[in-house]
């Protein structure tokens, strides 16, 4: 039975001209070949399987070759060339930092590197993985990376550039590889199943290279994979099955039901991804993958980010025209959002579920000024409106009926109006009250009111205007309102609320220290000093004002007194409050002295 080689090794690049995706590195190593200007150190750097061991070995056979041809590349004919081709040569040394990562393992090679090349010009000294060295490693081997002799050349390999020392990358040139494209991986992999005499469909070559994330080893060992579940006939269900991917129609179901605003289908479409065994987070990356390649299909400027198959990108195209910008953005907005709650969420697929109803609904909601770049997130309710237009329909109905019945009592009562009016005129003030303790207590929001507090007589002067230009028909009740303590305290908490923010400290004093009715229609507030009964009297025209269109009782007066010796006044302030304290314990104040504290 034949050795069975693998397809990264058995394909692995002998030349710079068959390294995959890496054009412009190999291409400035072949002319510093061709022009004899080789540097003493070179750092490659790059994602895994990317090529960076490979094209230190070529460059190591190239530079030692003794004909090499004349676009740079080593003939594969001469001595030193088939003994590195046969894995004999004693130029080109290897070592795997991973796991000779000691000060011993980089002395050995230090010393090995004195020894002179007995075929060729170099020695090359090629260090895997050089980012596991230790740290005194490192340093050990800086003074030979810095100066070493003129046959001696080292390549340092490493996928962690950041992990090594700036002392070290100072000494090197440093060429960065890439990640290989899909394109260029997926026509390598053609190449190779051409070869091999394997069918291959091109969408299922681009799957292997999606999933491969850049990476040709990478993809080579899956393409290995499918063909041995494939039987040598690689179609894009089989690998899509063998590879755990999920199918692109799903996706593309799904956005046409999102576009008919369509939540049943939707979750049922879900509902069977998850049946089949995909994760929740799986999918919804794929979600917003798709909305970002339905997007960049939308302008053919664009079109060239799409990597995805010929078949394919003609139903990209088809559906990226039935979607708006703005769809997409918020849909992308809204996927994202999910990706990055899936982990911490409990509740994990109604996380997911929810996110569906939301972008089921985006073409639903009408276009905003924020062209998607931030979508409402509420959810909008998806039982139809009958039920609610019925209930409305109810309660329209007996207003209606009152509304007619009313010009009717008016029409038949005409005659008996003077008489009302006569019988009101002297009514008792024992039925006032009853009219009154009935009237429920209107709640008001704060800073409604339109009171000016810089011009209190501003509103008085208004309101008189206007009842002297609309003549009877707005004439003030003639009638006062009986009100008790219970009213009093609410309208003054509420005008204390409507104050502004500059005149925090009246709000704070009217809260603290409302106001007592001492008689019928005569209100009184207490204060404990002159300077704060100033304040209050400069705002009681404002209060009687508000207090008398609030309470319907155009006689309210209010008085503002400064508190006697023997009233005990509640303190407001943190200093009052210490004040009557140390009239209660006078070694307060000495403690406060004792400790140096201030009050602010």
């Amino acid at each position: 039975m034949e050795n069975y080689i693998v397809s990264a090794r058995k394909y692995r690049p002998s030349t710079f001209e068959s390294v995959v995706g890496q054009k412009s590195l190999t291409t400035t190593l072949k002319n510093a070949i061709a022009a004899q200007k080789l540097a003493h150190a070179y750092l490659f750097c790059g994602p895994r399987g990317v090529g960076k061991t490979t094209c230190a070995r070529i460059f190591a056979k190239t530079i030692n070759c003794l004909t090499p041809t004349a676009d740079g590349e080593a003939c594969n004919e001469c001595e030193s060339c088939k003994a590195f081709n046969e894995q004999r040569s004693y130029n080109i040394h290897e070592l795997d930092a991973a796991s000779n990562n000691s000060v011993d393992d980089i002395r050995l090679l230090i010393e090995q590197v004195r020894i002179p090349p007995q075929i060729g010009k170099y020695k090359v000294y090629i260090i895997d993985e050089v980012h596991m060295l230790s740290t005194a490693a490192f340093n050990a081997f800086l003074k030979t990376l810095e100066e070493p002799p003129k046959h001696a050349i080292f390549i340092l390999a490493t996928t962690e550039k950041h992990k090594l020392l700036p002392t070290i990358l100072s000494r090197c040139q440093i060429y960065d590889f890439n990640r290989i494209s899909v394109q260029d991986t997926v026509s390598h992999l053609a190449h190779v199943a051409q070869q091999e005499g394997i069918n291959a469909e091109p969408e299922a070559l681009n799957v292997i290279a999606q999933k491969a994330d850049g990476g040709m080893r990478d993809a080579l060992s899956i393409f290995d994979q499918v063909v041995s579940f494939t039987a040598g006939n690689v179609q894009y269900q089989s690998v899509i099955e063998n590879l755990n991917v999920l199918d692109y129609e799903y996706y593309f179901k799904l956005t046409d039901k999102f576009i008919e605003n369509n939540v049943s289908d939707s979750l049922l479409i879900f509902n069977d991804i998850l049946n089949k065994g995909f994760e929740g987070s799986h999918f919804i990356t794929g979600l917003a993958s798709h909305f970002r390649d339905l997007l960049v299909s939308k302008d053919e400027s664009t079109l060239q980010l799409l990597e995805v198959g010929a078949s394919i990108r003609n139903r990209y195209k088809e559906q990226a025209a039935k979607c708006k910008p703005q769809f997409l953005y918020k849909a992308m907005k809204l996927a994202n959002e999910c990706d990055l709650s899936y982990r911490v969420s409990k509740n994990k697929r109604f996380l997911v579920e929810l996110t569906l109803i939301q972008i089921a609904q985006l073409t639903a909601e009408p276009d905003d000024v924020s062209h998607g770049r931030s979508p409402k997130q509420a959810i909008k309710p998806i039982f139809n409106q009958q039920n609610n237009a019925a209930v409305q329909q109810q309660v329209a109905a007996p207003v209606s009926q009152n509304q007619q019945t009313a010009p009717a009592s008016a029409s038949n009562n005409t005659n008996a109006a003077p008489s009302a009016v006569v019988s009101s005129a002297h009514t008792s003030p024992v039925t006032n009250i009853k009219v009154k303790e009935e009237k429920k207590v209107p709640v008001m929001k704060a800073g409604s009111l339109g009171i000016s507090i810089k011009n209190p007589y501003k509103n008085e002067q208004e309101q008189q205007t206007k009842v002297t230009e609309s003549g009877p028909a707005l004439k003030r009740h003639e009638e006062d309102y009986a009100f008790n303590e219970r009213d009093l305290s609410h309208y003054w908490i509420e005008f204390a609320q409507s104050l502004p923010i500059e005149q925090r400290g009246i709000m704070m004093r009217m809260k603290n220290s409302p106001a007592k009715l001492i008689s019928d229609t005569s209100i009184e507030m207490v204060v404990d000093n002159e300077i704060v009964a100033k304040d209050m009297t400069n705002m009681i025209p404002a209060i009687q004002n508000y207090l008398r269109a609030q309470l319907n009782n155009s006689k309210i007066t209010m008085t503002v007194r400064v508190s006697e010796e023997q009233e005990v006044v509640r303190a407001y302030s943190r200093v009052e409050r210490f004040q009557m304290m140390a009239q209660k314990n006078p070694e307060l104040i000495k403690l406060k002295e004792a400790f140096g504290l201030e009050l602010n």
